[in-house]
């Protein structure tokens, strides 16, 4: 067992207590409980890039899939109007006899594509219910794994704060620096567990949609997050409502809004602005910013798991991928134009939803 954590712990019990070899099995599985929990977010952080890229891929599939059976459908269609005319019009006993027209043959046909649409349509079910099961197991491991990983964070914060209390006096000034650097790296270990957390069950969220007012979502936000002297925030006028699932729209905003003002902390006279379209089916937004820019090798994959804008090293890497995720769930699409010096525009689409 760590000494550190078994002097705090020996320090509030009796001092009848403090030598009873009774204790050091008890004390022995406190230990245990801060071990390898850089291993489990190992775990996670690959279980969550490997599920991600299986749905992706299973979804490619289901498309293709689609697509086969629509053309099947059509086939069918178009046999069935072909068989039909032919039966109707006046010369049916020519036709049926003429040696180019198989009464016989197309009912085989038709048969055939039925039974393949059928197929189809079953191997889709299965895939369907694989996917949910995929879904739900990433889910709970997801919960578990960052439960396990949370507790021991949170100890060892506390176990650190217990050592600045008692060895204030006595710490030098690169002990005390090197103190705040540990609690810096658990809070950004934390934030990274949160982040994989909520990108792993975002999309296994029961939710429904409600209309809301965009102007005022936006406003919450912008007195949510830090805002610094030099930055100021701009909207399109009569911003529209919309009828989504609150939570996740928030979260879509609230990261790009935060990314922006994170790309003017040199700027003098930083500006975000937010603007929209209508565009009949779909709504169309940008978020800009008049900062430093992403450099162009940079721009194809900032929106992958992991992937950081900068080398901030409270940054998690994972803003981004939620923000693509958000968009993918409702139909859209998202993609970025960057000028190094200049600024950034983020470009994104969203189905338009009922309630």
């Amino acid at each position: 067992m760590h000494s550190l954590l078994k002097r705090q712990l020996n320090k509030y019990l009796p001092e009848a207590l403090c030598n009873e070899s009774s204790l050091e099995e008890l004390f022995e599985a406190i230990g245990k409980s801060y071990e390898h929990y850089d291993e489990k977010l190992s775990m996670l952080q690959r279980a969550t890039a490997i599920s991600s890229d299986e749905l992706y891929d299973a979804n490619r599939e289901l498309e293709k899939e689609a697509a086969r059976q629509k053309k099947v459908l059509n086939s069918l269609e178009n046999a069935l109007t072909a068989l039909q005319s032919n039966f109707e019009t006046q010369e049916v006993t020519k036709n049926i006899v003429d040696e180019n027209f198989d009464a016989e043959k197309l009912a085989r046909q038709i048969k055939e594509l039925a039974q393949r649409a059928s197929e189809m349509g079953i191997e889709k079910d299965g895939l369907l219910k694989d996917l949910a099961r995929q879904n739900e197991s990433l889910n709970s491991y997801a919960h578990v794994v960052s439960h396990d990983l949370k507790s021991p964070i949170r100890n060892i914060s506390a176990l650190i704060a217990w050592i600045e209390e008692d060895e204030r006096d006595t710490l030098s000034e690169q002990s005390q620096q090197n103190l705040s650097l540990a609690l810096q790296n658990l809070e950004k270990m934390d934030k990274l567990i949160t982040g994989i957390l909520k990108h792993a069950t975002l999309g296994n969220k029961n939710s429904s949609n409600v209309e809301f007012n965009l102007e005022e979502l936006l406003g919450d936000i912008q007195q949510n997050i830090f805002v610094p002297n030099n930055v100021s925030f701009q909207f399109q006028e009569n911003l529209p409502k919309l009828c989504f699932d609150k939570y996740k729209i928030e979260q879509l905003f609230m990261n790009l809004m935060t990314n922006a003002v994170k790309a003017l902390e040199n700027k003098k006279k930083g500006t975000v602005r937010i603007d929209f379209k209508d565009k009949g089916d779909n709504w169309y937004f940008a978020v800009a910013d008049n900062g430093k820019g992403i450099p162009e090798e940079h721009q194809t994959d900032i929106f992958e798991m992991f992937n950081k804008l900068e080398n901030d090293e409270m940054a998690t890497g994972i803003g981004l991928a939620l923000v693509k995720k958000i968009v993918g769930l409702y139909g859209g699409k998202v993609w970025v134009e960057s000028l190094e010096g200049l600024g950034t525009t983020f470009h994104f689409t969203l189905k338009k939803q009922e309630q």
